[in-house]
């Protein structure tokens, strides 16, 4: 760890009650994507406080640049984006702690406050030490995550368009607190979501020829989806072909004359994601043809793979060995078919997502599943993602990493 980061880890450190409390309040107050208005309005507040310019974006997101004082490295001035994550989810929470959520039926399951409140957090510290670095960091807080709706969104409306690098991080209740996940490559699934209409011919069940069944239909090809999987798919591409819901039929008598069936498609390469929509849709119908009926697919994109720039991991990774120590920096584990559209920031500027470790045996809830109804996490780990932050952002935009 060098000078300038045992300064910035005790500044951390010594702020650290604050972004606990900040957490805390988020925590109880809960908003679904889309639904942000509070949230916003309690993050403007934090940087007015700070005296950090900052205006609204996609809907109930907000931007923030901060401009350091430093010259600039050799080459001319950089630009890094940062950003958290700000919806919660339509949850009941019954973990039973003080600060559990105040509003029925919502619930920050996932983390997104702890991101909330690491983000503010970081400007603080960085907001404190603008003579330490050179360059300009944007800060966006990012509604509707949960939906794949905000980051096309900020992106879309040009607010990284000068950034050269991004950077996010989330937690992970299945990682130790302390330690951090920085891996290249691959880290999260692309999310499509699929709505499969299937049209038949209704008819009383004793004389089905005189039909066409939607239901037995739907049926087939809920079945004969995975075999894209398992005989159409190299063993060596991860792909899942979910299907959630299916209704159909309208008695228990009646040949189904309609059925709709909805699920999802996770792959980790845009390759390979186009290949599984192509087969699937050309599956469905296909198989209804086959029994008489019609089948069309309707398709929404959640969010493009999230795959880790090396270049950026690897500055990224010395950052957090200096930090934390190399036993704490995580280089290789399994990626997750859960989507997280901090992809899309990737793609528009080459970036690293981090996961920071939140779970801790010895406190209870902070190793459960995230979306669980009980999920919480160390507080801890704010302390890493605060420090992760704000010295990723000062050594990259200083030309250090």
């Amino acid at each position: 760890m060098n000078q300038l980061e045992r300064e910035i880890v005790e500044q951390v450190q010594a702020d650290h009650d604050y972004v606990v409390n900040l957490r805390r309040f988020l925590h109880q107050h809960p908003e679904l994507p889309k639904e942000e208005f509070e949230t916003q309005k309690r993050i403007e507040q934090e940087l007015d406080a700070l005296g950090i310019a900052h205006r609204r974006v996609a809907g109930t997101g907000v931007y923030a640049e901060l401009t350091g004082t430093r010259p600039a490295p050799e080459g001319g001035e950089r630009c890094i984006v940062l950003r958290a994550d700000i919806d919660a989810l339509p949850v009941k929470e019954e973990n039973g702690a003080p600060y559990a959520s105040l509003c029925p039926g919502k619930m920050h399951a996932c983390g997104h406050d702890a991101h909330n409140a690491s983000l503010v957090g970081a400007a603080r510290i960085l907001s404190a030490n603008r003579d330490k670095f050179s360059g300009k960091v944007i800060f966006t807080w990012q509604p509707g995550e949960e939906i794949g709706y905000g980051a096309r969104i900020i992106i879309d409306e040009g607010n990284i368009d000068e950034a050269q690098r991004s950077f996010g991080l989330h937690l992970a209740s299945n990682v130790p607190v302390g330690s951090v996940v920085l891996m290249p490559g691959p880290n999260n699934a692309s999310v499509d979501w699929f709505r499969i209409n299937v049209h038949g011919l209704g008819a009383h069940v004793s004389t089905p020829e005189q039909g066409v069944d939607a239901a037995y239909i739907a049926s087939q090809i809920v079945v004969a989806a995975q075999a894209l999987v398992t005989r159409r798919t190299s063993p060596m591409d991860n792909v899942l072909i979910g299907i959630g819901k299916i209704n159909a039929g309208t008695a228990y008598n009646v040949v189904a004359q309609e059925a709709e069936l909805e699920g999802t498609i996770r792959v980790f390469t845009p390759e390979i994601r186009k290949q599984t929509k192509a087969r699937l849709e050309a599956l469905a119908k296909s198989v209804a043809e086959v029994y008489g009926g019609t089948a069309e697919i309707e398709w929404k994109d959640f969010t493009s793979p999230l795959i880790n720039d090396p270049v950026a991991t690897a500055e990224a990774q010395k950052t957090a060995v200096s930090l934390f120590g190399e036993e704490k920096v995580i280089r290789q584990r399994q990626p997750a078919l859960g989507g997280d559209d901090f992809a899309e920031y990737i793609l528009r500027a080459p970036g690293a997502y981090a996961y920071v470790g939140s779970g801790n045996p010895e406190k209870p809830n902070t190793e459960l599943a995230h979306h669980n109804s009980r999920f919480d996490i160390d507080e801890d780990c704010l302390k890493v993602s605060v420090a992760l932050y704000s010295c990723y952002a000062i050594e990259y935009l200083n030309g250090e990493v």
